[in-house]
């Protein structure tokens, strides 16, 4: 497990082998790798939103992207990362907190959890979340489509539904699985970018029947989950992303203490979240 301070990014998850199962970034496909997201997931409309009467820009998933954090504490298998407000941070997101992102290892698991301090005198509003991707294939002489998506129970999750700039907007439809668990791997599933799924279990495994690698994201306090491949590529990787809220309605500039699924933290507050990569093979 190699780790970036820049947004506290995996950059690398192998097994015993020296067998990479993390995307290693690619300029024509994805740079990134696994980034984590705060203090907002996803697009905004125009770029903006509304607290307090104000208007604030900021960029596609947060600030957290590309803003570096400091290493608080670490031990031979784990390691906790933060980040407080800045100057930066304030003139895009005007709350004070203490954001913390604790890694630990053991065996094939590796346990991610976000801590969030509220260290201002009002309400606090914000979406975090993560932004892994995976090789696929993951093993020498399989091909992408050779590769599913597997949900641990059977289930008809909901599909939230976009619009044509991949806003929410209200359209959201059942998710017909195959034998109830499976979303088969192709290419063009990710044309009009990512998609994003509701009322789902709160565990997935890539993987496929002619190979034994496979990667598990456990996420039981996520509500959202969403799957992506750079748009209309050929990409060799999909990032499996557990959300705790969506991006911006289509048409509306968000006003943060109305937007329905983002956490609101009172002041002096903490907000805990744990989920998981596990590699298997």
């Amino acid at each position: 497990m190699v780790i970036s301070p820049v947004a506290a990014e995996l950059k690398s998850i192998q097994d015993s082998t020296g067998a990479e199962y993390l995307w290693q970034g690619h300029e024509n496909y994805w740079k990134k790798q696994a980034v984590n997201l705060f203090p907002y997931i996803g697009r905004l409309t125009e770029g903006c939103y509304i607290y307090a009467g104000k208007r604030y820009e900021m960029n596609r998933h947060g600030f957290l992207p590309e803003s570096e954090m400091s290493v608080e504490s670490s031990t031979d298998d784990s390691v906790c990362f933060l980040l407080r407000e800045s100057r930066e941070t304030l003139n895009v997101y005007p709350f004070p907190f203490e954001l913390r992102i604790k890694y630990a290892l053991k065996g094939s698991l590796i346990t991610i959890t976000f801590e969030v301090l509220n260290a201002g005198s009002n309400c606090m509003y914000f979406g975090i979340g993560g932004h892994p991707g995976f090789n696929v294939p993951l093993e020498v002489g399989l091909s992408f489509d050779d590769y599913y998506l597997e949900f641990a129970e059977t289930s008809e999750p909901t599909l939230i539904g976009l619009s044509d700039t991949c806003h929410p907007n209200g359209a959201d439809t059942k998710y017909p699985l195959k034998d109830g668990k499976i979303i088969p791997l192709y290419h063009g599933l990710f044309d009009n970018d990512a998609i994003m799924f509701k009322d789902m279990p709160s565990k997935v495994t890539l993987k496929s029947d002619k190979g034994q690698r496979a990667v598990s994201v456990e996420y039981p306090d996520m509500p959202f989950i969403a799957f992506w491949h750079t748009v209309k590529k050929d990409a060799p990787f999909v990032c499996i992303e557990p959300w705790t809220s969506l991006p911006s309605r289509d048409g509306i500039i968000e006003d943060l203490e109305t937007q329905p699924d983002l956490i609101s933290l009172p002041p002096n507050n903490h907000y805990r979240n744990t989920w998981s990569i596990e590699i298997h093979g």
